[in-house]
């Protein structure tokens, strides 16, 4: 614990003891969820920062999707931002890039709103994104993923680590998914302290690297350059750890905050960086993506698009269509 952490540390107690009463009261039901007409599958985590969230989020809409089912992610987005088409986030426009029009997007921090706004559409399944804590709506299955590289966030509560809720919160979670590892036992019996959800494990694969334009790099085009690796993501290190185990040559790293938004002053001092590092290209991620300038740096900049693949996939799926199918369905209003 740094020291600026143990000065803060006291400020964790009343957090703490909120988040608890907070679910407390929702199971004993003197708060209501809201139900949905509809299937609601949560994805949620523990912690702050990057977990593998959204591509978890992608591959379970795609499979419903394929499954011809009609689907809604409910999302708040990043402080509210909007566009022309309303409310945003680099994150919701990475998942609408990748999903197209075969999943309906409800984007806002009323997601019963929205959700019902969707639900008058046809919508009848609904992926709930960062939805562990979002307890004014009830669901039928709740995802937690944890990070295997760094679990429980030092194992402090906000403020002084990034763990949302006690680890006592686990309890709520149908299933566990483990990123960015096959197994980790020690993992697995610090969970089962708190949780007898089934667990899976995913790791993150490289589906491709391409030009901004859209050119892709073939496997030997991959290896012979020399990178600068950029990002501005929830866990910049596991990016950068990713890319050296899929072999590229990283020349430099340099990361921003979760959700940064890239200035031309930014893209400078990158190429700075890259080019003092002896770097022949640039390579940042498919959300950094969407955080970018329209003006393109002078050096070849590429984006790096990953997804998570889920080990035991049939089983997971079981799992999940299992619990679905185990939930009772009384009323619009029910206790957590």
């Amino acid at each position: 614990m740094t020291l600026l952490e143990a000065l803060i540390w006291p400020l964790t107690i009343p957090y703490g003891a909120a988040a608890y009463l907070r679910a407390w009261a929702y199971r004993i039901g003197l708060r209501r969820s809201w139900r949905l007409d509809g299937v609601v599958i949560s994805v949620g985590n523990l912690t702050t920062g990057g977990t593998g969230k959204t591509p978890i989020v992608l591959c379970i809409a795609q499979r419903l999707a394929a499954e011809g089912k009609k689907v809604g992610i409910l999302t708040r987005g990043y402080r509210g931002e909007t566009s022309a088409d309303g409310p945003t986030s680099d994150e919701v426009r990475l998942l609408k890039a990748r999903l197209g029009e075969s999943v309906s997007f409800g984007v806002g921090a009323d997601r019963r709103s929205e959700g019902r706004r969707l639900a008058a559409k046809g919508v009848d399944w609904f992926v709930l994104d960062d939805g562990f804590q979002h307890l004014q709506l009830a669901r039928d299955v709740d995802i937690v993923l944890i990070d295997a590289t760094n679990p429980f966030g030092g194992g402090h509560l906000l403020p002084a680590g990034r763990l949302r809720e006690p680890k006592s919160a686990l309890r709520r979670a149908h299933a566990i998914v483990i990123a960015r590892s096959d197994h980790a036992a020690g993992l697995e019996a610090a969970i089962r302290q708190y949780s007898r959800a089934a667990i899976f494990y995913a790791r993150p694969i490289l589906e491709s690297v391409e030009s901004r334009k859209g050119q892709r790099l073939s496997d030997a085009e991959l290896r012979e350059k020399r990178f600068f690796a950029f990002c501005g993501i929830g866990n910049p290190k596991a990016f950068f750890d990713d890319l050296r185990s899929w072999e590229f040559q990283i020349a430099g790293q340099m990361s921003y905050r979760d959700h940064h938004r890239f200035t031309g002053a930014d893209l400078q001092k990158v190429e700075a960086q890259a080019r003092a590092s002896g770097a022949s290209a640039l390579i940042c991620t498919e959300k950094d993506s969407f955080n970018l300038p329209a003006t393109a740096p002078s050096m070849d900049l590429f984006v790096c698009r990953i997804a998570m693949k889920l080990a035991r996939e049939d089983e997971f799926w079981s799992s999940i269509m299992e619990i679905v199918a185990q939930r009772s369905r009384p009323g619009a209003l029910i206790a957590r």
